[in-house]
């Protein structure tokens, strides 16, 4: 049997570890990110993947930092075959990649080698790809570099933000990663080379990215919107306010007015102008000090005062 040390964090990394117990693979710890603060009352909360191994009763450990750290010590002893890495959160050393017999692979969630990096699902959104999907790859020292053993792509709709294609992309993941498994084991499938001229990377989302810049066009707007959500959410400021955008739809109007100018205000509808005369509508958004709510409630409640002409920025 393959002994496996599996290093994941967020929810997408979820069905993958389950997909390996399914199937039989010893899994002889999970490493993850240390519990962390969470939400409004900041109450530490583990992640998800160590309640799914938790649950399992599965050895977890969580190092602030792996590097150099005592968890590492105890993945050596513990000698695994492999290691699998799915949305872990911190750079593998060298030392530890060279631990497991056959190596450290990797489950992906862009199509190497577009989006090495951190946030690969919010940069395809946000870029207006047409497509994403993820690889099955080896892991070498530089990031995301190491060779591909398989890939998938699916879709991305227009419908879809970082939320729902992770959660996508999470079974495309498993799937692809159990079917690839047996091939890496046996030696059967050798790593292709990644092509270093359609290199292109994913650096972890600034706050300056956050803003959203109405000079862009209404579906770029969009695009950022749905490629911020459900975190880290685009924003604006009215006034003095600053406005986060959770949804938005491009629409047919035309417009002259400057990007940014409020070109339609109902009691229902909040319409801003944007880049090359397009015009997006605002549908639920969170002002400042209030909750999350949809247009209607906002224009009906704390957004009384805004009026069409006013600026956005």
């Amino acid at each position: 049997m393959t002994k496996i040390v599996f290093m994941g964090t967020p929810a997408f990394s979820v069905p993958i570890l389950e997909g390996l117990l399914a199937e039989k693979y010893e899994i002889a710890a999970v490493v993850t990110q240390p519990d962390r603060p969470v939400g409004r009352k900041r109450t530490i909360t583990p992640p998800p993947v160590k309640a799914a191994a938790v649950e399992h009763g599965l050895l977890v450990l969580q190092p602030e930092k792996i590097s150099g750290s005592p968890e590492m010590e105890q993945i050596a002893e513990l000698a695994p075959d492999l290691i699998v890495t799915a949305a872990f959160g911190q750079f593998l050393p060298e030392k530890l990649l060279q631990i497991p017999r056959l190596g450290a692979i990797n489950v992906h969630a862009s199509l190497l080698p577009k989006y090495r990096g951190g946030a690969p699902v919010h940069y395809a959104i946000m870029n207006g790809e047409k497509e994403t999907g993820v690889t099955i790859m080896e892991m070498i020292k530089k990031m995301d570099a190491g060779g591909i053993f398989s890939q998938r792509s699916i879709p991305i709709t227009k419908q879809d933000d970082v939320g729902t294609m992770f959660e996508k992309l999470s079974l495309v993941g498993k799937e692809l990663l159990l079917e690839t498994l047996p091939k890496i084991i046996s030696g059967k499938l050798a790593p292709a080379p990644q092509n270093e001229e359609e290199v292109s990377f994913s650096p972890n989302i600034t706050r300056e990215q956050e803003a959203i810049d109405w000079n862009k066009t209404a579906e770029e707007v969009d695009n950022q919107v749905r490629g911020m959500h459900p975190w880290p959410i685009a924003f604006t400021n009215y006034e003095t306010a600053r406005w986060k955008i959770f949804k938005t739809t491009p629409t047919d109007e035309e417009t002259k007015a400057k990007p940014g100018t409020i070109v339609l205000r109902t009691k229902k509808a909040l319409h801003i102008a944007c880049g090359q005369g397009t015009v997006v509508a605002i549908e639920e958004l969170q002002p400042a000090g209030k909750g999350k709510q949809t247009v209607q409630a906002f224009l009906n409640g704390s957004g009384q005062q805004v009026a069409e002409g006013q600026q956005v920025n």
